[in-house]
């Protein structure tokens, strides 16, 4: 499936059922931190916050009156579970196919199961590579379990084009690579909907 998909200019690789055990980690330990529930992650707040992190910036330069242009956002979920438990929305048959429009642009969303001839650290690690040789994809933004295979993401991405921009996005800062580096806990943390003022030293 991977190899026969024409691919847009950004791409965002994620291992979504380890996100969905980070949101989870980051409700439970928030929660007990500041005092009140914390929602479900809103998926499509979460996206535009990992765009960002990739260094898409909007597309009017904050400029509301600018003239409207035209950006695609590939957005590819592996899972093997059916449902991310901690994002609305989180069911796979929902996610899959749709597509939603912000100041970055288009996101067009994709969620590929684990099959059971697999695994999920062999899918990534296969999707990484067509993504990194494909010659459509200017930039991509990866979302792996890095407990789990971070090593083998770098090793992967040195084989990468050099006009890539690749954006890893890890829990926390790893050895580095060919690559870009920032802290998912950011773009979750907003998704969650917690502020910065309800953290305390």
């Amino acid at each position: 499936m991977m190899n026969d998909t024409k691919w847009k200019e950004h791409v965002i690789l994620v291992d979504a059922d380890y996100v969905d055990r980070v949101a989870f980690d980051l409700t439970v330990n928030f929660e007990r931190m500041i005092g009140r529930r914390i929602p479900q992650a809103d998926m499509a707040r979460w996206l535009e916050c990992v765009a960002m992190d990739g260094g898409l910036k909007p597309l009017d330069g904050g400029d509301p009156s600018a003239p409207v242009a035209e950006r695609s956002i590939q957005v590819v979920l592996l899972h093997k579970q059916p449902q991310m438990q901690n994002f609305t929305p989180g069911a796979s048959e929902q996610l899959d196919g749709q597509a939603f429009k912000g100041p970055l642009g288009e996101f067009l969303i994709s969620c590929v199961k684990v099959e059971a001839l697999t695994t999920m650290d062999d899918l990534f690690l296969d999707s990484l590579r067509v993504l990194a040789n494909a010659a459509e994809v200017k930039r991509l933004i990866v979302v792996p379990d890095a407990p789990q295979i971070y090593n083998k993401v770098r090793e992967t991405l040195r084989h990468a084009d050099d006009e890539k921009r690749i954006t890893v996005l890890t829990m926390q800062p790893m050895e580095g690579g060919p690559f870009r580096q920032d802290i998912l806990g950011y773009s979750l943390m907003a998704a969650l909907g917690i502020r910065g003022d309800e953290i305390k030293p």
